[in-house]
């Protein structure tokens, strides 16, 4: 009978709930394969579900599944469906319908959640808790058992090769993915077919798995829809788990790892189940793939018959691509085995064996070798950029050779390092983008065309002479037989003809030639040095393999490629064990001061910048977006150089003549209105803002200074005091006496809303005046960040600046504008924030962005107030203007100016604005945009304007989860702001908009 012919209405089914069960409640229709499905809301209970069966049913089969449920129910760790009776305490009942047919009917217990589909996001801990779960169900019907458990059924991962027979029904390509996990699930069969069996749920799909209510850290709480359970191999019930909990991930064969991982804590595996759990997985894939492909004929109609079919095959293309034995491994990782099963018999066999270093280096006579750091955080590495001078790092490692003339340079072993740079290396991730920056094996450092000899017998397997592959140049890879193992070993940037001179199949013996170190181009681009690399498995790779992981896989290829020196047995080779970042934290608690704290819920290590990243100890690249003090990009290279040119001559103080001093000044003079053509140099910008205020006090003799709410102006005694942001926050005690506070000028959610509010904010300037003027003192300064930043981004209101600063002016004021944040190019229109007010500050002060993060500092002024200030008081600064910070921010300016960095941030802010209001329109909760050029904020609302602080501080560390730094400011912790270094491109901003959509779609995120 067909589909549609046989639904009932909600109507019927509330009627049906009553006369049957004595429950009288609302009834809403659910999705289902088999049976038709509706939820019965009571007024003041969970509510229950009516399941009304198809025709074609037999009761034994209903019978089966309530006896299940009753039997699972007895499991006090295992929430389920309870079964409810009916009105004459049957488990099943029935009804004949308006065509005389005898339908079955049952009632259970509604579990309160979510279904699994419905949360959003999928994170690792949500899934290890659907393995614990899959895992006590599991084994709570480890005793169940009924003859229907018996029965011919399609959904059966075990009986699944029926699908062969509809390959027809899919395209070429399709059919090369189908065929491909078929052949491997039929060659498997002997082993497969011996595994543990049970009686098992079968079906734990995403519309089956009830998910606590909590929107964040939720976890999986019971199991529904017990129609698919079946007897069969116990792992295929794991396999359906992962099946569908994979879907939507780039990476599946990452989220399917916390999966089995917590079902193997509840429910121990075994060695061999494990091996066939890839394909099971692949499987039942295929039976959801071929399964929709025929409900689109048999019954078009019944969408739900369809709902996987999509994401279904995304995973099965991906999965397509994931190596078997590397899943196999990486499953056996995680529930504690040693990932390949004859690491134990290889540690074994090494401390038996003893070569020599000469052994595989004949002709060298070092008995020793010297340890190289070359990671992440290595000062010896210093700069990528002189790192990729290979005729330099040539020359610094035959220095280091010259150094230490008795050993070979070396090392390497599981060492994160930041030198892999091509796409290759680089992936899409679960949580944004990912690099394989591990190294495998171990670098000796020796001349060009020094040879190199095998140290055990061993076949040839793998023997390139391609001098583009971009990992090794040349390449051997020799099987070494032992008696009941097997392993490899690599050799990589070779010549191009140590590999021509070897076949695959050959027979090497130990002590003979395998080849000589290559140079660069051809050993793969890198200056002369041997990889050497031992591996248990060849991964399915014929003509390479990975020399460098992904750091959140290294513990698989730590049991997949051991480390050489087990062979080598050199201390100096022993890897170094570093601080972890909780005895860091542990540290810092202990003996750094308690105000200092830490970004991000879990704090990251960073050991080295590049450009508009940072990455960590692993060499995990994070997108920068709140870092303005490298303004023209972490650690950039003509900066760094600068300085240290300098540096290496002579750094003194400004009372010597020098002409660093006189070239800086030049260049920011040419930025600067004529006016503002005094300067002066200090270290950083709180000591900037603090001569500020100490001209201002000496120009005007007064002492009385006005500054805007939330406005922070630096961490020195009198910038505290005329920092609201710091006064009127956390430990403050309000405004000083002589400091006197305007509204934040927010024309979003400020005291004055709209693009008409710039004069009634420069109303409340007038009337701090007025209050000082009455109290018989004068106006001393006004002091306004350009753009005001802690208080959330906020753009002044048009007409506001001009208008205040004749109001302060009016009354003998000196202005003053801060653009320590703000200034050297970020607003992109102009090169100062001021500008874009139309005004001419009396002073300027410029912050660290100036020198790149260096400690420098500048005070422009009219000559006037410099004029005023030279009262005969010296004032001096030991740092302030010394010739190597002269020269960096000399460097900093050229660098703005040569790369054209103020046009970059006009254009790309001007995008990234534009697409941010864009988001808005999708994700209300984005109430304002706001700023200009590469310093904008957006600020995080309900429909009522009130703030979501705690939705802001979620969104910067799902991005910071995500590889993007951000943070929160303004008055509520609500804003997020963006104010990159300059180097940030169109391409950054892309990647920051659709890791924003795709967090800004998840469920804490969501505003009613």
């Amino acid at each position: 009978m067909e589909y549609t012919t046989m639904k009932l209405s909600t109507t019927k089914a509330e009627n049906l709930t009553e006369s049957l069960f004595g429950i009288k409640g609302k009834a809403t229709a659910l999705p289902g394969e088999i049976d038709f499905n509706f939820k019965i809301e009571v007024s003041g209970a969970d509510g229950y579900i009516l399941k009304v069966s198809r025709l074609e049913e037999e009761l034994s089969y209903l019978e089966y599944q309530q006896e299940m449920l009753q039997h699972v129910a007895k499991n006090p760790k295992v929430q389920s469906p309870q079964v409810i009776k009916d009105v004459n305490g049957r488990d099943v009942s029935s009804f004949e319908d308006d065509q005389g047919n005898t339908r079955r009917v049952r009632l259970l217990t509604w579990i309160t959640g979510r279904v699994w589909s419905q949360v959003n996001p999928q994170l690792d801990d949500l899934r290890n808790s659907l393995g614990i779960q899959c895992g006590l169900l599991s084994k709570a019907l480890a005793d169940f058992d009924h003859p229907m458990a018996h029965r011919e059924f399609v959904w059966d991962v075990a009986q699944g090769l029926w699908t062969k027979e509809h390959l027809h029904l899919f395209d070429d390509e399709q059919r090369i993915i189908l065929s491909h996990f078929i052949g491997i699930f039929e060659d498997s069969a002997a082993g497969y077919s011996v595994l543990r069996k049970q009686v098992v749920h079968n079906d734990a799909n995403d519309n089956n798995i009830i998910v606590t209510k909590t929107l964040i850290g939720p976890s999986v709480e019971a199991f529904i829809d017990y129609g698919d359970a079946i007897y069969t191999q116990l792992i295929n019930d794991l396999a359906i788990a992962c099946a569908y909990a994979i879907m939507g991930h780039n990476d599946p064969l990452d989220a399917a790892l916390p999966i089995v991982a917590g079902y193997h804590h509840s429910y121990p595996l075994m060695e061999e189940e494990l091996e066939h759990l890839f394909v099971a997985i692949a499987m039942r894939l295929i039976i959801s793939v071929t399964k929709s492909a025929i409900n689109k004929i048999e019954e078009p109609e019944n969408t739900y018959l369809l709902i996987s079919e999509k994401p279904a095959w995304e995973v099965l293309n991906k999965w397509y691509k994931v190596q078997k034995d590397f899943a196999h491994y990486s499953f056996r990782s995680v529930c504690g085995f040693t990932p390949h099963p004859d690491h134990d018999k290889f540690i074994t066999w090494t401390q038996e064996s003893t070569p020599e270093l000469k052994d595989l280096f004949p002709t060298i006579s070092y008995k020793d070798v010297f340890p190289i750091d070359l990671s992440v955080s290595s000062t010896w590495v210093g700069h990528q950029e002189e790192f990729n001078d290979l005729d330099f790092l040539q020359f610094r490692i035959e220095q280091l050779q010259k150094e230490h003339p008795e050993k070979v340079i070396a090392g390497g072993y599981l060492e994160a390092r930041a030198l892999y740079g091509t796409s290759s290396y680089g992936k899409m991730g679960n949580q944004g983008n990912e690099s394989r920056t591990v190294h495998l094996g171990v670098d000796f450092w020796l001349p060009t065309h020094t040879p190199v000899h095998a140290m055990w017998d061993g076949e040839v397997v793998t023997a390139i002479n391609d001098a583009g592959n971009k990992e090794y140049g040349g390449l051997v890879i020799l099987k070494h037989q032992k008696k009941d193992f097997h392993f490899f070993s690599l050799y990589g940037h070779l010549t191009v003809s140590s590999a021509t001179a070897h076949k695959v199949g050959e027979l090497i013996k130990a002590g003979d030639a395998i080849g000589e170190l290559g140079n660069y181009p051809e050993n793969g681009n890198w200056a002369p040095h041997l990889h050497f690399q031992l591996m248990h498995s060849l991964l399915g790779f014929k003509d390479d393999f990975p020399g460098v992981a992904y750091p959140n896989q290294i513990e698989v290829w730590k049991g997949l490629c051991p480390n050489p020196n087990l062979i080598f047995k050199k201390s100096a080779l022993e890897q170094t064990q570093k601080l972890t970042n909780s005895e860091l934290i542990a540290f810092r608690k202990e003996h750094l001061g308690k105000s200092l704290s830490l970004q991000y819920k879990v704090p990251i290590k960073m050991v080295r910048g590049a450009g508009q990243y940072l990455m960590d100890q692993l060499g995990r690249k994070y997108l920068d977006m709140v870092n303005n003090v490298a303004h023209v990009g972490h650690e950039n290279h003509a900066v760094v150089r600068a300085g240290q040119e300098q540096m290496a001559l002579l750094n003194t103080n400004s009372r010597y003549l020098h002409e660093n001093i006189n070239a800086f000044a030049e260049e920011l003079l040419a930025t600067l209105p004529d006016e503002l053509s005094v300067l002066h140099f200090v270290n950083s910008g709180s000591e900037a803002n603090e001569l500020a205020i100490r001209m201002a006090k000496a120009v005007t003799g007064q002492r009385d200074i006005i500054a805007s709410e939330v406005g922070y102006h630096g961490n020195s005694n009198m910038c505290v005091d005329i920092s609201s942001y710091k006064f009127d926050g956390k430990g403050g005690s309000g405004a000083p006496e002589h400091t006197h506070i305007f509204p934040l000028p927010d024309a979003f959610r400020g005291k004055y809303r709209g693009e008409n509010s710039g004069a009634q904010y420069a109303e409340e300037v007038k009337k701090q005046i007025e209050i000082i003027e009455a109290k018989g003192r004068g106006v001393c300064a006004l002091i306004v960040e350009s753009i005001i930043s802690c208080g959330g981004q906020i753009e002044l209101p048009r007409g506001f600046l001009s208008k205040a600063y004749n109001y302060v002016r009016s009354s003998g004021g000196i202005c003053i504008a801060d653009e320590v944040q703000v200034g050297c190019g970020r607003v992109g229109k102009s090169f100062w924030g001021f500008e874009l007010h139309g005004v001419v500050p009396d002073i300027v002060t410029i912050g660290k962005p100036i020198g790149n993060g260096h400690p420098l500092a500048v005070v422009a002024c009219t000559e006037k107030v410099a004029n005023k200030f030279a009262n005969g008081m010296e004032y001096f600064n030991t740092f302030g203007g010394n010739p190597v910070s002269c020269a960096i921010g000399s460097q900093v300016l050229r660098t703005i100016r040569q790369q054209e960095l103020q046009e970059n941030a006009l254009t790309v802010g001007i995008h990234l604005k534009q697409q941010l209001n864009e988001l808005s329109l999708d994700y209300p909760i984005i109430g304002d945009v706001r700023g200009q050029g590469l310093f904008l904020g957006f600020e995080l609302v309900d429909h009522q304007l009130n703030p979501l602080a705690d939705q802001a501080d979620y969104l910067a560390n799902r991005m910071k989860d995500h590889g993007v730094l951000m943070s929160t400011d303004g008055p509520d912790n609500n804003v997020l702001k963006i104010k990159p270094p300059m180097v940030f491109t169109m391409e950054n901003a892309e990647e920051l908009l659709f890791l924003l959509s795709k967090i800004l779609s998840e469920d804490f995120m969501q505003i009613n």
